[in-house]
C-alpha cells in the first residue's frame, strides 16, 4: 500500500525535510502522501479525497456517499430474527490510504479505528475498436468492511463480528484515458457480504474522480459525465432550443410576408387617384 499518512499533521518544512531525506536514502521507492480534504467542501455529506506521490497529485477523488447494510436483529422477544437495515456514512475524519500505479490504483478510507473501510480498486484498460486502440480506465473492484459490534448503527444485532462486502468483475465509472469522471446523479453499487451473503448497497452521488493521468497538482483533467447528467442536462436545454428556434422561424416567416408584400404592391397596375382621368380609360 506504501507509506501514507494525512498531510496536516506535519508542516511544510518538516514535509520537506522528511522529502529531502527519502530522496537520499537509497532502496525507497515513491512515497505517497494522502490527505482527507473533506473540511474544505461546503456539503457536509460530501468528502474529498486527495493522493500525492513525490509532491505531486495522482489520484482525486470527490463523492457524497451512504452505505445501507442489511443485518440480523433480534426481534422483541429475543428468538425470533429480523432483517434491519443500517445506513453509515464517512465522518469527516476519517483516514486515507492510496495507491497509484500506472495502470493500477487504489483508494481506502477507514474510521473508527478500522471498524470501518471503504476500497476503491481502479484499472487502466486497452480495446480494439475497429482500426484503432481505445485506452480507458475504471472501477473494477469495490469493498466496503464493517463491525456489527458496533451498537451505534446495528442495534440488537444478532451477530458480532467484521464482515466484509464485495462485488468484482466489476466495470464502473468507464473513462477515456486522461479524463475524469463527473456524475452529480445518483449511482447504487450493490456488495454481496460475507454476512450470510446480506447485501449492501453504496449509494453514490456528486461523484468526481481521477485516479490516472492528472496534469496539474489538485486539479482535474476534462471531465467525461454520466449518461444521466447529458441526459438532464438536454432536458434542461432542449425547451430553450426549441423556443429560440420558434422565435427564429416566425421572424423568418414575417419577415418572408413583408418583402412579397411589397413586391406584390409594386407590381400591382396604379389606378388614377384624380376621376378625371376615368374619362380616358
Amino acid at each position: 500500500m506504501g507509506t501514507s499518512r494525512r498531510l496536516h499533521h506535519f508542516s511544510p518544512a518538516a514535509l520537506h525535510i522528511l522529502g529531502c531525506i527519502l530522496n537520499v536514502l537509497p532502496g525507497i521507492g515513491a512515497e505517497l502522501e494522502t490527505e482527507n480534504l473533506s473540511g474544505l467542501s461546503t456539503d457536509p455529506y460530501k468528502d474529498i479525497f486527495v493522493v500525492r506521490e513525490n509532491g505531486t497529485t495522482c489520484l482525486m477523488a470527490e463523492f457524497a456517499a451512504k452505505f445501507s447494510v442489511a443485518y440480523d436483529a433480534r426481534a422483541s422477544n429475543y428468538v425470533d430474527l429480523i432483517t434491519e437495515q443500517a445506513y453509515i456514512s464517512i465522518p469527516r475524519g476519517a483516514d486515507v490510504k492510496g495507491k497509484c500505479g500506472s495502470n493500477e490504483s487504489e483508494l481506502q478510507i477507514s474510521w473508527l479505528d478500522n471498524a470501518y473501510s471503504f476500497k476503491l480498486f481502479f484499472v487502466k484498460e486497452t480495446r480494439n475498436i475497429s482500426t484503432r486502440q481505445d485506452h480507458y480506465w475504471k472501477i473494477n473492484k469495490v469493498q466496503f468492511s464493517y463491525d456489527l459490534s458496533d451498537p451505534t448503527h446495528f442495534k440488537d444485532a444478532a451477530n458480532s463480528g467484521k464482515h466484509t462486502a464485495t462485488s468484482r468483475h466489476l466495470s464502473l465509472f468507464v473513462t477515456p484515458a486522461g479524463k475524469s469522471y463527473k456524475c452529480e446523479a445518483q449511482e447504487t453499487v450493490s456488495l454481496i457480504s460475507s454476512d450470510h451473503q446480506k447485501v449492501v448497497a453504496i449509494l453514490l452521488s456528486q461523484i468526481h474522480i481521477q485516479p490516472f493521468g492528472i496534469k496539474r497538482d489538485f486539479i482535474f483533467s476534462e471531465a467525461s459525465k454520466c449518461v444521466v447528467d447529458e441526459q438532464e442536462q438536454l432536458e434542461e436545454t432542449l425547451p430553450l432550443i426549441l423556443g429560440l428556434t420558434l422565435g427564429l422561424l416566425i421572424v423568418v416567416i414575417l419577415s418572408v410576408y413583408h418583402i412579397h408584400h411589397k413586391l406584390t404592391a409594386t407590381s400591382q397596375v396604379q389606378i388614377p387617384r384624380d376621376r378625371s382621368e376615368y374619362k380616358h380609360m
